[in-house]
């Protein structure tokens, strides 16, 4: 099925190039004190902020990165007994520009009755949120999966009083990362939602995603993040070559179309009456988002030749844009929510 369809992931992936070259992001900041310490990693609290009684910034120092990260955490309803904690994570922005959960969408009235502990880190853009190889000289040094699986977690387990059950969502560039934490832990994650990512690293569709986001947008060379493109690296962190590790994780997985729905109206989310702004996401959104709805087919065709359960949601409409991940993550919530027993 991939051989067969070779020839429309070139023409969507060199539209993806074209489209998404223009894209721009903008640094952030963190906050203010504390000290819990991961005694297995070195991780420990280095400040925390109380932003309102649900919300709090904090910074957790990544001995693997060798520097502070910046967290935001939305703290459960009700606190009077230990609650899960979902990894909830921006795009390709990294939570460094305007493109943030919190920026873009009701996140905080969404998690108001809910008991969960949600974290999203602020840092991070253009990284792929992976273990790069080596250090590159615009990017800096980018060990997330190790600081996300390894030194974050026990941080957060014992600042917020969790029971240790974990899930993670995501979009975009980072909605290939949580397949991958996935693969790399398997069983950490109760359950993974990934809402239009490519599932694709080791494939000329994939590669040229990451060849944009990275390459274009963030100014790396994206060989220290894996190596060589023909090597084994790239090989090693792809989703739908190492499908079968996902088994037992339960899985929501959704995109569009790329054509233009229901958020695509002048009154849309993000939009805000400006034609410019929604020729954009129709024209730019919908061409990304075409492409990972083809990536996402395949993850789709790998699992079902594994026979590994998976939800599926390939809506008819829709582009790569913050509405319909407003839409995912509030579709998803239940399944995220069963898998994690509250």
């Amino acid at each position: 099925m991939r051989n067969s369809t070779a020839g429309r992931a070139r023409v969507l992936a060199a539209a993806v190039a074209v489209a998404a070259a223009s894209l721009l992001a903008v640094p952030a900041a963190a906050s203010a004190d504390s000290g819990v310490t991961s005694a297995a990693s070195g991780a420990y609290l280095a400040k925390t902020t109380k932003n309102s009684d649900r919300k709090v910034t904090i910074e957790v120092y990544s001995p693997s990165m060798d520097r502070n990260i910046p967290l935001e955490v939305i703290t459960p309803a009700d606190t009077s007994a230990p609650r899960p904690t979902l990894y909830l994570l921006n795009g390709a922005g990294g939570g460094e520009d305007r493109a943030t959960w919190q920026r873009q969408t009701d996140v905080m009235d969404f998690f108001k009755d809910k008991n969960v502990n949600v974290v999203t880190p602020l840092e991070g853009a253009f990284s792929y949120y992976a273990d790069w190889e080596k250090d590159d000289p615009t990017l800096g040094r980018q060990k997330w999966q190790t600081f996300m699986l390894e030194e974050l977690p026990p941080v957060i387990d014992a600042e917020f009083g969790t029971n240790k059950v974990q899930s993670i969502a995501a979009i975009s560039m980072t909605g290939t990362s949580v397949l991958n934490y996935a693969i790399a832990k398997p069983g950490f994650y109760k359950s993974v939602g990934s809402f239009s990512g490519c599932a694709e690293t080791s494939t000329w569709a994939g590669q040229n995603a990451i060849k944009v986001v990275t390459g274009v947008r963030g100014g790396a060379d994206i060989t220290n993040m894996w190596g060589p493109l023909d090597g084994p690296g790239w090989v090693a962190n792809d989703p739908v070559v190492n499908a079968e590790k996902l088994r037992g994780t339960e899985l929501y997985i959704t995109t569009g179309s790329g054509l233009p729905g229901p958020h695509e109206t002048l009154d849309g989310p993000g939009i805000d009456g400006r034609p410019f702004a929604l020729a954009n996401q129709a024209v730019v959104g919908g061409v990304i988002e075409a492409a990972t709805n083809y990536c996402t087919h395949n993850l789709a065709y790998r699992l079902a030749d594994l026979k590994i359960p998976a939800t599926f949601d390939f809506k008819p409409t829709g582009t790569h844009s913050w509405g319909y991940w407003q839409d995912d993550l509030h579709s998803s919530w239940p399944t995220l929510a069963r898998s994690m027993g509250i």
